[in-house]
C-alpha cells in the first residue's frame, strides 16, 4: 500500500542499520526520502541507489546532527530539492557500552551530542519548518525499560529523547503534528553487534517472545505506520517494538 504517496521523509542517520532500511521501506510506501548521513558518503549513496533502482525517489544529504548550523543547512538542501518535509525520522545516535565508573567525560558529551542534542536540534527546526500534518519519530531504544550494566548513559541519552518526544506532541500538536518514538529490542545491525558476544547476544534473543533478534525491517516497518495517516491519533508514545522483551 503506497500510504505515504504525495509525502517527504527525513531520516537521520541513514546510511546504515535500522536508518537504511527504514529509509528504503519508506520509498515503496510512497515517499520520497532524504537519506542523511554524517561520514559514510557511500554507504548513504548505497542507500539512495537502492531505493532509486526500485523505482523510488531519494537523495542523500550530509550533516551532523548534533551541530545546529548543519540541521538548519539539511532542512534548507531537503526542502530546496523536495518543496517541503512531511516525516521526521530522529534516527542518528551513537552507543559506546561502559560501566558508569569507566564512562569518560568524552564518552558522556559525544552520545549526549549526538543523540540528544542530535534530535532537540532536529524537532526544534521541525517546529517551524515541517509541513503541517507531518510526524515525528525519535527512536529509543528498549533497553531504558531494562537495568542493564554498561548502559547506564546510553539509556540517559534515551530517556531523555522520550521525554521530550511527550512534551513536544503537545507543543506541536496544534498544527496536526503527531510525535512518538519507537523503543527497538536487540536488533541485528553493526551497531549493535560491536563488541559483543555470540553468548550475550544468545542470551539478549532469549528475553523475548521469539528467541531472536530483530532484523532492521522490523523497526522499519512500524516507523513506516507511525508515518503514515493512518496513525495519526497515535501521539506522545513511547512504543516498544522489541517482541515482547520488556
Amino acid at each position: 500500500m503506497k500510504n505515504l504517496n504525495g509525502k517527504v521523509a527525513l531520516v537521520t542517520g541513514a546510511s546504515r542499520g535500522i536508518g537504511a532500511e527504514i529509509a528504503i521501506q519508506l520509498a515503496p510506501a510512497g515517499a520520497k526520502v532524504i537519506v542523511n548521513y554524517s561520514g559514510s558518503k557511500q554507504k548513504a549513496d548505497d542507500v539512495v541507489n537502492q531505493i532509486q533502482s526500485s523505482g523510488g525517489e531519494a537523495i542523500a544529504v550530509q550533516a551532523d546532527v548534533s551541530k545546529t548550523e548543519d540541521v538548519k543547512a539539511l532542512f534548507d538542501k531537503s526542502i530546496k530539492h523536495f518543496g517541503k518535509i512531511d516525516v521526521l525520522v530522529n534516527n542518528a545516535g551513537i552507543m559506546i557500552n561502559k560501566l558508569l565508573k569507566d564512562t569518560t567525560d568524552e564518552d558522556f558529551d559525544k552520545q549526549f551530542n549526538v543523540n540528544v542534542k542530535g534530535t532537540f536540534n532536529t524537532m526544534r527546526e521541525a517546529a517551524a519548518r515541517l509541513a503541517n500534518k507531518g510526524s515525528i519519530i525519535n527512536i529509543s531504544s528498549t533497553t531504558t525499560r531494562l537495568m542493564l550494566p554498561t548502559y547506564g548513559a546510553y539509556v540517559g541519552t534515551k530517556g531523555a529523547i522520550e521525554q521530550m518526544t511527550r512534551v513536544f506532541a503537545k507543543e506541536i500538536g496544534a498544527r496536526g503534528i503527531n510525535v512518538n518514538a519507537v523503543l527497538p529490542g536487540p536488533t541485528n545491525t553493526e551497531l549493535f553487534a560491536h563488541g559483543k558476544s555470540d553468548q550475550f547476544i544468545e542470551r539478549l534473543a532469549s528475553m523475548n517472545a521469539f528467541n531472536r533478534i530483530a532484523e532492521p525491517i522490523d523497526i522499519a516497518q512500524v516507523v513506516c505506520f507511525l508515518a503514515s495517516d493512518d496513525a495519526k491519533w497515535i501521539s506522545g508514545q513511547t512504543i516498544g517494538a522489541n517482541g515482547a522483551m520488556a
